[in-house]
């Protein structure tokens, strides 16, 4: 059971309160933002707490144990708190929020009551609504190995052993144009084998996107540039003349493993794997079982 501190108790046993609710957001890159529902800022536990920003929460609900509960919180934008262009940018995603009871009349009276971390956000006409998850939440995610085909290391990670620092794995190019929100037009990224980037990551030198990675779906060749396809659109198109950085892909092949990384030793799936399609199958005159490897 979570401890009320002495004096806000004592307030809570009276006839009428004065609590509200407030949020501390503490995003990834470490900045620290303090929201509250009370029609005028508060300031305790060394935060300012803003009132401009038309904060409100949902109802929500606690339950004993680990349940993956949620709650959601809503507010407008405010120049002054959370611009929309930083949730376009993903600046909160996965941001640490602390939900504290406190007493507006007396803001040294407050408890912290739970810590969630930000998840799906909508926009809509000026503002937004967030979904505030529990921790437990994450024991929903899969853990652990997959037994399959494909690697399941990422590229470039410890368990993969690639160096992508190297030259020959990356590339600078120009934004010449945008033909829509998910394609880049660059230049000067110079000659490449088709498919090179396929499934790589693009990453913002400069420009309003400095410091964003977008997954690379696809690449062609148009014009004597280079196009590249995003797998998820940009919020809106970046403007000519920002670069970017582009490092090869893997499509988690063994094939490709071996022919354009040379790194087939370390290669964390399971090639010799059969398919659903050969437990099915039966000996015939036609078909070879000798025990030899399905994959070479």
């Amino acid at each position: 059971m979570r401890p009320i501190p002495a004096a806000l108790q004592a307030h809570l046993d009276g006839d009428a309160t004065t609590v509200c609710h407030a949020w501390r957001v503490t995003r990834h890159d470490g900045i620290v933002l303090g929201f509250t529902e009370h029609d005028h800022g508060l300031a305790f536990d060394g935060t300012a707490f803003l009132a401009a920003s038309g904060f409100s929460a949902s109802v929500s609900e606690q339950e004993a144990g680990l349940p993956a509960s949620t709650s959601e919180v809503a507010g407008g934008f405010s120049s002054d708190a959370i611009a929309e262009e930083d949730l376009a940018l993903g600046r909160y995603d996965g941001a640490r929020v602390e939900v504290f009871l406190v007493n507006w009349a007396a803001p040294e009276q407050y408890m912290l009551l739970k810590v969630q971390e930000i998840g799906e956000v909508t926009r809509d006409a000026g503002g937004f609504r967030a979904e505030l998850r529990s921790f437990a939440s994450r024991l929903n995610q899969p853990q652990g190995r997959i037994y399959g085909r494909r690697c399941d290391a990422t590229l470039g990670d410890a368990r993969c052993g690639i160096d992508l620092s190297r030259l020959q794995f990356r590339a600078e190019g120009i934004v010449v144009s945008a033909p829509d929100a998910s394609r880049l037009v660059l230049a000067g990224v110079g000659p490449v084998a088709d498919g090179f980037f396929r499934f790589g990551v693009l990453a913002f030198i400069d420009g309003e996107y400095r410091g964003q990675r977008a997954d690379i779906e696809a690449q062609a060749v148009v014009d004597g540039m280079m196009e590249i396809t995003l797998w998820l659109p940009l919020d809106r198109a970046p403007l000519p003349g920002d670069r970017v950085a582009l490092t090869g892909g893997c499509d988690k092949s063994f094939a490709t493993c071996r022919a354009k990384f040379s790194n087939h030793l370390n290669f964390r799936g399971f090639p010799h794997m059969p398919g659903a399609d050969f437990a099915y199958t039966y000996a015939d005159g036609e078909t070879v079982h000798d025990g030899s490897p399905l994959f070479k």
